[in-house]
C-alpha cells in the first residue's frame, strides 16, 4: 500500500515537472520567435561566456545551436502567429468595447420623458370635441414626430443633423399647437449642413429643455432660435431661447447630463456641450462634434 502511494506521488510530480516544463519551453520558444537578432547575439554571447567561465563551455554552445535553429527555421511562422492571436485578442476587447459603449447609450437615449406624450394625446382627447379639425391636424404631427422619433432611438451613433433637423419641427409644431402664439420658432440651418453626421435627438433634447424650464414658465412664453454653423473643424449646433433662464450653478437634469455623457462616449474631448446665460436674458446651449465635410453617413 505504501508503495502504491510513493508511486503515485512519483507519477504526480513528474506530471507536475513535465507540465512546468512544457510551459516554460513554450515561452523560450516564443521569446526566441520575437525577440531582435541583435539581442539575440547579445545573450549568446553572455551565455558562451558565463558557461566557459564556469568551464562547461559546450552548455552555451548547445544554447546558440538550438535557439539559432528555432529562430531561423520557426521563428518567423511563429511571430505572425503571436502577433496575429495578439490582433484577435485586441479586435474581441474592441468589439466588447463597442458593445458597451452601444448599451450604454441605447439605456441613456431611453430615458425620454414620457410627459410629452401624455400631455399631446391628452390635448387631442380635449379638441376632439370643440376642435376636431385641430384634432386631426395635431394627430398628424403626433404621427409624423412619432415616426421620425422611433428609428432614431434604436439608433446608437448615426443620424444626420437634416433628420434631427426635421424631428424637431415635427415636435415643435405639435408644441406649437399646444402653447399657441406663446411660442415661436426659426431655424437657420444651411442646406449643405443636412447630410452632416449629428448624434440622434440631442438637438430635439436642447429645444424640449427650452421649452420647459426657458418658455413655459414666462406668462407670455418666448421664441426660439436653431442654428448650424461650422467653425474651424467643428460642427456647432446651437438652440437659443429668450426664457426666464436658469442658474448655470444648478444642476444639468437628466437630459442635459445624458448629452454630456454620450458626447463623452462618441468623441472623447473633440465634443462638448456648452451652456451660457446671455446678458439679455435666456439662454444659449450649443452641441458642438467634429466636422469632416468629406465624411458620408
Amino acid at each position: 500500500m505504501g508503495i502504491a502511494t510513493n508511486v503515485n506521488h512519483a507519477v504526480d510530480l513528474m506530471r507536475e515537472v513535465m507540465k512546468e516544463a512544457t510551459v516554460l519551453w513554450w515561452r523560450f520558444f516564443d521569446w526566441v520567435a520575437v525577440v531582435e537578432w541583435r539581442r539575440l547575439y547579445l545573450v549568446w554571447f553572455i551565455a558562451v561566456v558565463g558557461t566557459g567561465l564556469l568551464n562547461n563551455a559546450e552548455v552555451g554552445v548547445w544554447f546558440m545551436f538550438i535557439s539559432g535553429s528555432i529562430k531561423a527555421l520557426a521563428g518567423g511562422k511563429r511571430k505572425a502567429e503571436l502577433a496575429a492571436m495578439k490582433a484577435t485578442e485586441k479586435a474581441d476587447v474592441a468589439n466588447l468595447e463597442r458593445r458597451l459603449v452601444e448599451a450604454q447609450m441605447a439605456t441613456l437615449q431611453a430615458q425620454v420623458e414620457p410627459h410629452f406624450l401624455f400631455n399631446t394625446l391628452a390635448l387631442i382627447g380635449q379638441l376632439i370635441e370643440t376642435d376636431p379639425k385641430e384634432a386631426a391636424r395635431i394627430h398628424q404631427n403626433l404621427i409624423d414626430y412619432l415616426r421620425a422619433t422611433l428609428p432614431q432611438m434604436r439608433c446608437a451613433s448615426g443620424g444626420t443633423l437634416g433628420k434631427q433637423v426635421e424631428l424637431s419641427k415635427a415636435y415643435l409644431n405639435i408644441m406649437q399647437a399646444r402653447m399657441k402664439e406663446r411660442l415661436t420658432v426659426a431655424f437657420d440651418v444651411p442646406e449643405h449642413l443636412n447630410f452632416a453626421p449629428f448624434p440622434p435627438m440631442m438637438l430635439l433634447t436642447l429645444i424640449e429643455n427650452a421649452i420647459k424650464h426657458g418658455l413655459e414658465p414666462k406668462i407670455e412664453g418666448g421664441h426660439i432660435d436653431v442654428a448650424a454653423r461650422v467653425v474651424g473643424q467643428q460642427l456647432f449646433v446651437d438652440v437659443i431661447d429668450n426664457g426666464v433662464g436658469f442658474d448655470l450653478h444648478s444642476d444639468d437634469g437628466v437630459g442635459l447630463a445624458n448629452i454630456r455623457e454620450r458626447l463623452q462616449l462618441l468623441y472623447g474631448a473633440e465634443a462638448q456641450l456648452v451652456i451660457e446665460a446671455p446678458l439679455a436674458g435666456g439662454a444659449y446651449t450649443s452641441i458642438r462634434v467634429p466636422y469632416n465635410p468629406l465624411e458620408k453617413n
